[in-house]
């Protein structure tokens, strides 16, 4: 049985973590799978060292507008096909969408939107939740498994952020939010960082401007989850809380297939 890597780091702009020096990480630890969200930027835009990545193969699905979203695929096992949205051109003009098949199983790479900025952000996010679980739920009627990773920009439970009550009322947070999550999971999906983690301090996002990293008070809101049928072939789930260069840290999974 092969064990695999998968890790999945939301960077808060591509070329930035480049600059920092923060992408180096990714080249020691060499994952067989790594999934980047919000690169914020297009291929072309990108040095040769970002898109040609030795012993990997790369794919980059970039939003219309220029500096903003996208997300990032490399792989060192070439997918069979690889696809970059739902087929809803609301959702898929904002490059938000890798969704990957490999012999054993799918896997979708997304940066869910964020619903801070108005309630019409909010709408749009809730329509994106539901897109995306009909394109899973439509891809798990193939037999074949799915892991989904990005940044869900939700958090789940109360365990899942340091302040949750002065949160209620915030994106990321809100009660319909956590319920669409609940039936989320409840479709047969699993949060794979809660099947080997069960205790309260361990985020993935802190707010930036209020320093909040040094105090550790964050928000668990980027995930690897998988379907049902796949629990047996997860070995270990994480968070790389010590990884520098954004305001998200990276996580990941091993499996074995």
């Amino acid at each position: 049985m092969a064990q695999i890597r998968l890790i999945s780091w939301n960077v808060n702009g591509i070329r930035a973590v480049h600059r920092k020096g923060a992408f180096d990480w990714f080249q020691k630890t060499r994952p067989e799978i790594f999934c980047i969200q919000e690169t914020k930027s297009h291929p072309t835009q990108l040095p040769a060292e970002l898109t040609q990545i030795d012993g990997y193969h790369t794919y980059f699905s970039s939003a219309i507008r220029k500096g903003y979203s996208g997300v990032a695929l490399y792989s060192q096992i070439k997918p069979l096909e690889v696809k970059y949205g739902f087929g809803q051109e609301k959702f898929d003009t904002e490059g938000r969408i890798i969704i990957a098949e490999y012999p054993q199983f799918y896997l979708f790479n997304i940066y869910y939107p964020n619903g801070k900025s108005s309630p019409e952000r909010l709408v749009y996010k809730m329509e994106f939740y539901d897109a995306f679980l009909e394109a899973a739920e439509n891809l798990k009627k193939t037999g074949k498994p799915l892991i989904i990773c990005g940044d869900v920009n939700t958090a789940h439970k109360e365990i899942d952020l340091a302040r949750p009550k002065e949160n209620e009322k915030v994106s990321g947070f809100l009660p319909e939010e956590r319920v669409w999550m609940d039936k989320f999971l409840a479709h047969g999906y699993l949060d794979t960082f809660r099947l080997y983690n069960q205790e309260p301090g361990n985020y993935t996002w802190w707010d930036y401007k209020s320093g909040a990293r040094d105090r550790n008070i964050g928000w668990r809101i980027d995930y690897f989850f998988v379907s049902q049928d796949f629990k047996p072939q997860v070995k270990n789930a994480w968070i790389n809380a010590d990884v520098m260069g954004s305001d998200h840290c990276p996580l990941g999974i091993e499996i074995g297939i």
